[in-house]
């Protein structure tokens, strides 16, 4: 027998094994699809072929499932089983290695995940604080001398950690700007930041408590500091677009210092807001924050603050962002100083992910 027939043979025997290994949907018009199983949110299959990448697959179209790995199984009664699943009629069968054969009817799935992505699943309940950040960071800088001399720079941070359960939002924008002339001087000087907690206490109701900062040299603002808690609603939430409206109370303390006065304040007021986010497509997200604080003590004052940003992605880690940040208040204490700042910024974003 020669050497050439026996590795024919074995490739033959390889090639017969990889087929058989391989899990299989059968579609109604007899199209038999082999790869491997994914994930199923009850109405699409999601199959990884090794001929046309991921393909999705309504479940509608299916007649036949069989599955080589173990897949987890969400029953009726939201328990989760494992094991090779078959379909029989209408039923899907999962034969289990303790819980002998489970059977769930097609039009009651909901979940299905393959051992990937059920780890990925439980990793996801409970993930560690580092875990799960998203956001950016954008940088701009100015600079020029000869008949003019000016300085200027701006920076933007913001970052996501969103889980099943709650969500952590951080942002910062700032800019200076000078002008290094003769009797120039400092243009603009300021910093605004904060953060946001919020805990999910049904699905379209949460809690959050947030905190923010404000700090302008021009408005001789030495720091103003909002702290904030109450109740939001859940209006849209999607994949594509977030929608959120929030009642709640806050504290403000504000420090001013100029023209040889200094002003501590301390006031209660309400906190009412909405949170937005849309993706158009894949690469380009729009988002913008909007915060208004009636004061209690004195109805005719109040303050407001706005973040508004819009970021294009050109690769995974690299992208273009514009951002406005507005914060006003009806009644600076140092006299000359305006009520509304606003800071706007376009420049380089560096993505990251953790």
């Amino acid at each position: 027998m020669s050497s050439k027939y026996l590795a024919g043979v074995f490739l033959c025997i390889v090639a017969i094994t990889s087929v058989a290994r391989a899990d299989t949907v059968v579609l109604k018009n007899g199209d038999r699809l082999s790869g491997t199983i994914e994930v199923s949110d009850g109405k699409d299959i999601t199959l990884k072929t090794d001929y046309a990448g991921e393909l999705k697959i309504k479940w509608d179209a299916v007649t036949q499932v069989m599955s080589d790995k173990l897949l987890y199984v969400m029953t009726p009664d939201k328990k989760t089983v494992s094991g090779v699943v078959t379909t029989d009629g209408t039923n899907l069968v999962v034969r289990t290695a303790n819980a002998g054969v489970v059977q769930v009817p097609l039009a009651q799935v909901t979940v299905v995940r393959s051992g990937d992505a059920e780890t990925a699943y439980e990793k996801s309940l409970h993930p560690s604080l580092i875990e799960g950040w998203k956001g950016g960071v954008n940088l701009g800088f100015g600079l020029a001398r000869g008949n003019s001399e000016t300085t200027n720079f701006t920076t933007g941070v913001a970052a996501d950690r969103k889980t099943l359960h709650d969500e952590i939002t951080l942002y910062e924008t700032s800019l200076y700007s000078s002008n290094d002339l003769p009797g120039g001087g400092v243009t603009a000087n300021s910093i605004v930041g904060g953060l946001k907690y919020d805990r999910n206490i049904t699905k379209t109701l949460f809690a959050f408590v947030s905190g923010d900062f404000a700090r302008d040299e021009l408005q001789d603002l030495n720091v103003r500091q909002i702290y904030s808690g109450g109740l939001g609603v859940h209006v849209i939430n999607t994949t594509n677009t977030i929608f959120d409206v929030l009642a709640g109370v806050n504290y403000t303390r504000e420090t001013y210092s100029g023209n040889s006065v200094n002003v501590d304040r301390n006031l209660a007021g309400l906190t009412l807001g909405e949170n937005f986010m849309h993706k158009f497509g894949k690469s380009t997200t729009v988002s913008e924050v909007f915060y208004f604080y009636p004061d209690l003590s004195d109805t005719g004052q109040y303050r407001f603050s706005l973040d508004a940003g819009w970021v294009t992605s050109i690769n995974k880690w690299l992208g273009w962002q514009t951002s406005l940040s507005d914060r006003y208040v009806t009644n600076p204490p140092i006299a000359g100083t305006k009520s509304n700042d606003v800071i706007f910024s376009t420049g380089v974003n560096v993505n990251f992910t953790h």
